[in-house]
């Protein structure tokens, strides 16, 4: 039996316990508890994400944003291997099956005391004719997503045409550009780094990335115009919301971006795949402004496609990292598919917010008329397939005829609300506490692992950070999860919670 569900159904007091805890005791309560992580060993990372919160107006606790440093360039130029010596360890891996998983991969870093996020965008090798572009997809969202640019050229081989294709994008930037010209193991071979000036990117940079060689350089450089605050891992409220329409062809994702719209902005066909590209189109719902983005359905085998069908899936996985909330489109007419369930695990590693709209609900209906039974096997379904995004909202709807289109911004509304939703500290512990009190860990090996303390480390997916004595079995971090819905709501979005398993220091 599963840790979470070994508690399903046993009442508990646990919102009466809470609602007792006034802001005031919350608070010293936690304060304790953090003074008692004194006596465990912590790291640096540990004791910045205890110390360096900030305290705002509204009393809840902000992280600072780490600045973005972004590393691109074609395949084989050596990226992987500058990030691996960038970061002190063999930690960057090549990701063989391009478009499956997230193609951006971010780490953190450290020189010089100051620490930075740095994101990696290969691990990938397309076909040569859809190359050019793919290269060019990825860089452009490194460049929309990063405080300062690392444009990676093999020296030894001189700029190619791919290379070509992302200075173009790089020159119309005002963000910092290294260029990084690789390669270079020894004095001899400078003079290749220097016939990259023909670039217009300014001074090349010349590394060794195998052996080191000029990295520190390079980044004593870096730090010279890296901010002390990202301006872009956090996105700004301020305009309108970005909506990423996700599914899988033709269940009618450019109908309902037209329908949105009021007017036929996006191409529709009956033949699958006729979207190539995403297509913003700022439009007015439930009197605000959203924008829309219609992205190319994802096919089954993303390793298997060739030109354009590679680049519609990179284009929509580069238009999900820029989105705040996903609406994952659905077929009601048709089965729930395992290209269905992985277009919506795709959504849940990214980590944006998520509704659910299943589309032609006009022809359920229909079919209930007929005395058809495709409503029960949905529901069916959903029960089966879906019960890993029961918290997400579901809107049924139909694209064609606008049918309930309205009650879609209310489902985004909430989405996008739980996705910034945060918890002060003291009442995230308190939350802990008595949740530990009428359900304790489960003995493992004779002992029992303590949650010494917890934080919400960030938001946008929510993220929570518990310092315990052991390892917590992952039913019991789902089981944590389902009672913070159910006490805090999060309707909508994914909620991440880490562990950090420490000692007590030795006397």
């Amino acid at each position: 039996m599963a840790v979470d569900d070994e508690y399903e159904g046993k009442p508990d007091r646990l919102a009466e316990r809470l609602a007792e805890v006034d802001e005031e005791l919350a608070e010293r309560r936690a304060a304790t508890l953090r003074q008692g992580l004194e006596d465990y060993d912590l790291d640096a990372e540990d004791a910045e994400l205890l110390a360096g919160v900030q305290r705002g107006e509204d009393g809840i606790e902000y992280m600072p944003a780490l600045p973005v440093v972004a590393i691109v360039g074609r395949p084989n130029v050596g990226k992987s291997a500058l990030v691996n010596r960038i970061l002190g360890r063999r930690e960057a891996v090549v990701e063989d099956t391009p478009g499956v998983t997230r193609d951006r991969v971010t780490y953190k870093a450290e020189w010089l005391d100051r620490r930075f996020s740095l994101v990696d965008t290969g691990g990938w090798e397309p076909d040569a004719r859809g190359i050019d572009r793919s290269v060019a997809a990825q860089s452009e969202v490194a460049i929309d997503l990063a405080d300062v640019i690392l444009f990676v050229v093999d020296a030894t081989v001189g700029a190619t045409s791919t290379d070509e294709h992302v200075v173009k994008l790089l020159r119309k930037t005002d963000k910092p550009v290294f260029l990084v010209a690789n390669k270079i193991d020894d004095a001899r071979h400078e003079p290749e780094a220097y016939a990259l000036w023909n670039l217009g990117l300014g001074e090349p940079h010349p590394v060794s990335a195998i052996h080191g060689r000029g990295v520190a350089d390079l980044l004593d450089e870096i730090m010279k115009v890296l901010p002390e605050v990202s301006a872009v891992a956090k996105h700004e409220i301020g305009g309108p919301r970005r909506v990423a329409i996700l599914g899988r062809p033709n269940v009618g994702k450019s109908s309902l971006l037209n329908k949105a719209a009021g007017e036929e902005r996006v191409v529709v066909n009956e033949l699958a795949g006729t979207t190539r590209d995403p297509v913003d189109e700022i439009v007015e719902l439930g009197g605000k402004l959203w924008t829309l983005v219609d992205t190319a359905g994802i096919r089954r085998r993303v390793h298997l496609q060739q030109g354009a069908d590679f680049y519609a899936s990179l284009r929509t996985s580069a238009a999900l990292e820029k989105a705040e909330v996903a609406v994952v489109v659905l077929d009601v007419s048709q089965p729930i598919s395992e290209q269905d369930i992985r277009i919506i695990d795709l959504v849940l590693e990214s980590g944006r917010a998520l509704v659910l709209a299943f589309n032609k609900w006009d022809e359920l209906l229909e079919d209930d008329r007929r005395g058809g039974d495709r409503r029960r096997m949905l529901e069916r379904e959903i029960e089966t397939d879906l019960a890993h995004v029961a918290w997400a909202p579901r809107v049924n709807i139909s694209a064609k005829t606008g049918r309930h289109l309205d009650k879609l911004v209310p489902a985004l509304e909430t989405a996008l609300a739980s996705w910034d939703q945060r918890i002060p500290t003291g009442k995230f512990n308190a939350f802990l506490s008595e949740l530990v009190a009428e359900h304790p860990h489960p003995l493992r090996g004779g002992k029992q692992p303590r949650i010494l303390f917890g934080t919400q480390a960030g938001t946008r997916p929510p993220t929570f950070v518990l310092f315990t004595t052991g390892f917590l079995d992952p039913g019991y971090r789902r089981f944590v999860q389902r009672r913070l819905r159910e006490l805090y709501g999060f309707e909508g979005t994914p909620i991440v919670i880490n562990m950090r398993v420490r000692e007590r220091r030795q006397r």
